[in-house]
């Protein structure tokens, strides 16, 4: 059968995050999520649609990516298709223009593209907590964001992270998103009942795992164990969704959120890294 790939569109948004539920396992590292579609669309529809690229086969969806503006793409691969040569091979011709390739499942594709002189890049740690028992007591009082408390979320994460460009607006973009049907923003408050912490989980759907994107502490309030409780906080709501588990993937650079997500009961897997075209 046949192999196509073509660009995203508005219209497809809705089909594609369908499709890449199913692919969420909790065997193997973490691969693109419906989560990280639902995050990056509050950019905007038609920038996540510009983003994407969609390979079908006889018209079934078997592999998505999301192109950055540092010219990397970021793979979700279907079972089906993890270990097939010829379409490890259809894929890597089209990606001409791109210089990294972030591919954690695709076992054929890795192959591929190392034995085509493709290089290690930037080295990311997987984390994966199972959901079978119930998560213990996060410690901090957690409330799940709407109307009344979002600004506190909007507030916290650009506190977060210096420079960023999250508005209200566009957590309401997101928001009302088809991904969001699965997710819940949580704001951690202090004793002092001020804004410490926040986080988003996404689910794919009963039984699958769930993603953690993105998580942060206050940056005039780290330093007091909230990392930890804002992690616990968010796979306990991801357990209440349904998740089997719950994932998440930071730079391996970062050994400070590598060794919180471990104290917040995580697994830590085999380190895998992005591959860059040589040369």
């Amino acid at each position: 059968m046949p192999i196509t790939m073509k660009r995203g569109t508005v219209d497809s948004l809705d089909e594609v995050v369908l499709a890449m539920g199913p692919w969420q396992d909790d065997e193997g590292s973490v691969q693109l999520h419906p989560g990280d579609l639902g995050w990056n669309w509050s950019l905007g529809t038609q920038e996540l649609a510009d983003a994407l690229r969609v390979w079908r086969r006889d018209e079934e969806i078997v592999a998505v990516g999301m192109v950055d503006d540092a010219g990397l793409i970021r793979l979700a691969v279907a079972p089906s298709v993890d270990g097939d040569e010829a379409f490890a091979r259809r894929l890597l011709a089209d990606l001409a223009g791109i210089g990294i390739v972030e591919t954690r499942r695709g076992a054929a594709l890795r192959e591929l593209l190392t034995g085509s002189g493709w290089v290690d890049d930037e080295r990311w740690t997987p984390l994966r907590r199972d959901l079978t028992a119930p998560v213990e007591d996060v410690g901090l009082r957690v409330e799940v964001v709407d109307d009344h408390n979002v600004r506190d979320r909007v507030e916290v994460h650009r506190a977060m992270f210096p420079g960023s460009a999250f508005t209200l607006e566009r957590w309401q973009t997101m928001a009302a998103a088809s991904p969001y049907r699965q997710a819940r923003c949580l704001v951690g408050y202090g004793p002092d009942g001020v804004a410490v912490a926040t986080v988003t989980v996404w689910s794919a759907g009963e039984g699958r795992a769930g993603l953690i994107e993105p998580l942060g502490v206050h940056r005039e309030h780290r330093g007091h164990g909230y990392g930890t409780a804002i992690t616990r906080a968010a796979a306990a709501a991801l357990r209440e969704m349904g998740s089997s588990s719950a994932t998440v993937c930071t730079p391996s650079s970062n050994v400070g959120g590598v060794a919180a997500y471990v104290s917040a009961g995580f697994q830590q897997l085999p380190d895998v890294a992005d591959l860059r075209r040589p040369s």
